[in-house]
C-alpha cells in the first residue's frame, strides 16, 4: 500500500479539556466556526505595484495573504495543528490547498493543488514557489489528484463506496499510502478559494470531514469601505473581505483571534513580509 507518510508529531502536554473535546465533536463538521471580517489592501496594492515594476510579473494579492498566513503561523503554530483518531498533532511544515482553474471559463476543469512552504518563507518564496507550482499544473494534463480521482472513478459504485470506506479506516489511524496523502487536497494546513478572480464576494466553506484540513479561507473581490478613524475623521478605503471557516478542536478561541490579529497586522505591514522573521517559535511538545 505504499510507505506510511509522517504529518506531524502527537501533541501531549495539552490540558485534559483540550485532549477530551475531539471525543465529544468527533467530526469536523460538528467543530467548525467562522468568522468573516475585512483587511485594507491599501499597502499591500502599493507593494504589488512596486514589485511588478520589478519583475515579479504576476504577484497578487493572493501571494501576500498567504505570507501573512504563512508569518502568522510562524508566531502562531497553534493554527498548523490538525486531528487525527481523536488526538491533536502539530503539523511539519505548512501546507497549503488551492482550487484553480486551467482556464477562466466555465467550461475550464478544476484541478487542486498543494503549496509546500516553510515557516521562514517570504513574501518573495512564496511567490517564485507558487508561480513554479502553478506553471507545473498548466503545463500539463493531470497532477496527482486528478489520476487518483480518475483511477478510483473506475471502480464500480459499491465497491466505490467500501474502497472510499476503507481509506477513512486507514486515514483514521495515519496509514494512508504516502501517494494518497502527497495529492489529497483534504490534507493540510489549510484550504483556500480566491473568489476575487470571479469578482465575487466570499463564500462560507464548509470544512472537511475527511482528512485533517483545520481552515478554510475564502477571499472576495475588492471593494470600497467608509471607515471612521480615530481623530474622528473618515476615509474611503478599498479592503477584501475574508471568511475563514475553523475547527475549534486544535486551539481555543483566544489563540485564534490572537492568530487573526498577527494575520491582519502583516497583510497591512506587507513590507514586513519581504524578509524572512526573526525568530518562529515552536508548538507545545
Amino acid at each position: 500500500m505504499g510507505k506510511r507518510i509522517r504529518e506531524g508529531r502527537r501533541i501531549k502536554t495539552l490540558t485534559p479539556y483540550n485532549m477530551i473535546i475531539p471525543y465529544i465533536m468527533s467530526v469536523r463538521s460538528d467543530s467548525q466556526n467562522n468568522i468573516a471580517t475585512y483587511v485594507d489592501v491599501s499597502a499591500a496594492d502599493n507593494l504589488i505595484r512596486r514589485l511588478r515594476s520589478e519583475g515579479y510579473v504576476s504577484i497578487g494579492i493572493l501571494h501576500v495573504l498567504l505570507a501573512a498566513y504563512v508569518r502568522a503561523l510562524s508566531q502562531r503554530p497553534g493554527v498548523n495543528r490538525f486531528i487525527r483518531g481523536q488526538k491533536i498533532y502539530a503539523r511539519n511544515g505548512i501546507i497549503i490547498n488551492i482550487i484553480v482553474k486551467r482556464k477562466m471559463s466555465i467550461d475550464s476543469a478544476d484541478t487542486s493543488v498543494k503549496l509546500h512552504l516553510e515557516p521562514t518563507d517570504t513574501l518573495i518564496d512564496i511567490y517564485n514557489k507558487w508561480t513554479e507550482l502553478y506553471n507545473r499544473i498548466i503545463e500539463t494534463d493531470d497532477n496527482g489528484m486528478d489520476k487518483t480521482a480518475r483511477i478510483i472513478c473506475y471502480i464500480p459504485g459499491l465497491v466505490k463506496k467500501f474502497v472510499i470506506g476503507t481509506m477513512r479506516f486507514l486515514d483514521y489511524f495515519g496509514l494512508l499510502p504516502r501517494a494518497i496523502v502527497n495529492v489529497s487536497p483534504f490534507h493540510g494546513s489549510m484550504f483556500i478559494t480566491n473568489m476575487a478572480s470571479l469578482n465575487i464576494p466570499p463564500i462560507v466553506h464548509h470544512l472537511y470531514n475527511f482528512g485533517n484540513v483545520p481552515v478554510f479561507i475564502a477571499f472576495g473581490a475588492k471593494r470600497y469601505q467608509i471607515v471612521a478613524n480615530d481623530d474622528g475623521t473618515v476615509t474611503k478605503n478599498r479592503v477584501i473581505d475574508i471568511i475563514a471557516n475553523m475547527d475549534e478542536r486544535i486551539c481555543d478561541g483566544f489563540y485564534y483571534a490572537s492568530t487573526l490579529k498577527l494575520f491582519k497586522k502583516y497583510f497591512q505591514n506587507p513590507e514586513e513580509l519581504l524578509k524572512a522573521p526573526e525568530t518562529v517559535v515552536e508548538d507545545i511538545p
